[in-house]
């Protein structure tokens, strides 16, 4: 049997470019779920595909920048399926620009995306799962919650804050059923990843992997209880050397920092 088996879950960003292929994953392997995104025509298209072939996914369109989107989420989620027994935390928004460029109205819309967002429905769903004394929180964060890449500042900056969040959400619960699991992959070959942002990977030799392998290594990390999963090489040993000798990283990304910016500036 499936260790998603009846599983009641919760995935935002259902209807994106990894997460309906996640939704699949999972529905393949029997879990009912609820997938939570803002484009109501695409989530109806997966949540159909997914129910037309005997899966079970039930759609929430909510917009998570908002705390009343947030609230609708896990309210919805128990009416559809009675309970909850895992939360995928998978939407996020992308920046790739100068600082100094950053339109105060996006950066605030991107921290709560990313950050807040799954701080408020990990916050809603907790109770139910501490009652139940099980449960998981899956944060799918990025290799750039752990290296900060110049013109990335706003997107490195939420996923440090989902990492750091995921750390002490599961310290905190070391005693209890809840288990906190968080996915940093490297870049990966979806539409959050826009053309000026494809096209410095390509300058810069910026490895890139595809969504189905990312999908494929999510659903081990979940059904192993993993703890910490940084996928790709060299970007995960990049990971190690950041933490403890972070100026050596400064020397080898220097030259890369210089072509980014001028897809960044629009200069390319």
């Amino acid at each position: 049997m499936s260790r998603f088996d009846s599983q009641r879950i919760i995935l935002t960003g259902g209807a994106g470019g990894m997460g309906k292929l996640l939704a699949k994953s999972l529905s393949e392997r029997g879990a009912r779920l609820v997938l939570v995104d803002i484009n109501q025509e695409a989530l109806d298209a997966v949540c159909d595909e997914i129910n037309a072939t005997g899966g079970q996914a039930h759609g929430i369109v909510a917009d998570l920048s908002t705390r009343e989107g947030c609230d609708a989420v896990v309210s919805g989620a128990i009416k559809a399926n009675g309970g909850i027994d895992t939360l995928i935390n998978l939407a996020g928004l992308m920046s790739f620009r100068a600082f100094e460029d950053e339109p105060p109205e996006h950066l605030e819309t991107l921290i709560r995306v990313n950050l807040i967002a799954p701080m408020m429905l990990t916050r809603e769903v907790l109770p139910h799962l501490l009652a139940e004394e099980s449960g998981h929180i899956v944060n799918v964060g990025s290799i750039f919650g752990s290296i900060a890449f110049a013109y990335f500042a706003s997107y490195s900056a939420s996923k440090f804050g989902l990492r750091g969040f995921s750390e002490a959400l599961r310290r905190e619960l070391a005693d209890t059923g809840v288990e906190v699991t968080f996915i940093a992959p490297r870049a990966v070959r979806t539409p959050i990843n826009t053309g000026p942002i494809m096209r410095m990977n390509e300058a810069t030799g910026t490895n890139m992997d595809d969504p189905e392998d990312v999908v494929r290594r999510i659903v081990a990390a979940i059904e192993g209880r993993r703890k910490d999963v940084y996928l790709g090489w060299p970007e995960s040993l990049f990971v190690r050397i950041n933490a403890i000798l972070p100026r050596i990283v400064d020397k080898a990304l220097a030259a890369q920092n210089r072509i980014a910016r001028r897809f960044a500036k629009g200069e390319e």
